[in-house]
């Protein structure tokens, strides 16, 4: 096991700069997922930590050591990948300890640390078996068996569950996230999906072009991100944006939306600044229920969407729509008027212009 520390890594190709100055540390046995949309420098990022990919400037240490001039082989470093990579003439067997035989490792060890990793992701019986007999989800626990016989100081998964369906998905990271329990080694997950970075992850750092957002324990960024970008990228669906003034009544803050306006109790102190000026509330769909209260929001509904457990409502208000996560009986009618309660404790407020959290 191993911390990991990254300090003022850039990468540029020509002109363009796709990692602008990332920071950021690791704690021995922790789990750090890099979590962003599409080109977001995430895949560079642990591409550089592997040693796959020379870094313009910044330092990568691993433990003690500085690695930018180490070979990857020479990193103690394991690589499970979105594709799985795996030898298609080989039997599973020999895939998984095919890098020990390059090591020149003998074969009792050789074969003893097989049967440890097989054994530990509980694919004894396919051991025999070639790559084009085995379904997704056992050739990615085949290229996860060759990670783990290494031994690694440190792991890195780029996005290894993209290939896969979604029960398979879902049973995977519950495989991954046994796996870190029980080995305790080191992570670095790159994924787009922010389920995947919320269960897997002890820490997320959420980036967006070249530049990270955020660093926090999930629910850190669930519930006070840092800003508009980050609110909006994490939660399914995503947190809505009500646009408002800040006002400063006897009964304590408001925010007034059009027609309507919003109490804030417990937020006089945080925005004292901001008072009479036009700011963003942050309210997550699932911190709104069906009902009237002394904190509400009122409007007409502009669609229903049953998923199952939940009634998911778009609301217009005063010309804003947002999105409530309404229990499964709550059913109202279009275009029929809707009231529902805010947990002002759950509110973010935003400055417009930057859109950092208040």
């Amino acid at each position: 096991m191993a911390t990991l520390s990254i300090k003022g890594v850039r990468k540029s190709f020509g002109a363009l700069e796709v990692l602008k100055n990332i920071d950021l540390e690791l704690e021995d046995g922790g789990f750090l997922v890099l979590l962003g949309p599409s080109g977001c420098g995430k895949s560079t990022l642990l591409s550089i930590i592997a040693g796959l990919e020379p870094s313009s400037g910044g330092d990568v240490v691993i433990g003690e050591r500085n690695v930018n001039d180490v070979h990857p082989k020479d990193r103690n470093i394991a690589m499970v990948f979105q594709s799985y990579a795996l030898y298609p003439t080989m039997a599973v067997r020999r895939n998984i300890g095919f890098g020990l035989e390059m090591r020149k490792v003998p074969q009792a060890e050789r074969e003893a640390a097989v049967q440890r990793a097989a054994n530990l992701l509980q694919i004894e019986h396919l051991l025999d078996r070639k790559p084009a007999q085995l379904s997704g989800g056992q050739r990615q626990r085949v290229a996860m068996g060759r990670a783990i016989v290494r031994d690694p100081d440190l792991f890195l998964f780029d996005e290894p569950l993209s290939n896969l369906d979604a029960k398979l998905r879902v049973e995977m990271r519950t495989e991954i996230k046994r796996l870190h329990d029980r080995l305790g080694t080191s992570v670095v997950y790159v994924t787009h999906d922010q389920v995947e970075a919320m269960t897997l992850g002890t820490k997320v750092a959420v980036m967006r072009e070249g530049l990270i957002q955020q660093i926090a324990d999930p629910q850190t960024i669930y519930e006070r991100p840092a800003n508009m970008f980050v609110a909006g990228f994490i939660g399914s669906p995503t947190m809505n944006f009500l646009t408002g003034t800040l006002e400063l009544a006897e009964g304590g803050l408001l925010l007034r939306h059009g027609d309507g306006a919003l109490p804030l109790v417990g937020l006089e102190q945080d925005v004292a600044g901001f008072v009479g000026k036009t700011v963003v509330a942050g309210i997550r769909p699932e911190s709104l229920s069906a009902g009237t209260g002394a904190a509400m929001l009122s409007g007409t509904v502009d669609v229903v969407e049953p998923t199952g457990p939940d009634t998911m409502v778009l609301i217009n208000v005063g010309g804003q729509v947002i999105s409530a996560r309404l229990g499964s009986r709550d059913r109202p009618k279009l275009g029929a008027p809707l009231s529902v309660v805010v947990d002002t404790t759950a509110v973010n407020l935003f400055d417009p212009e930057t859109g950092v959290r208040i």
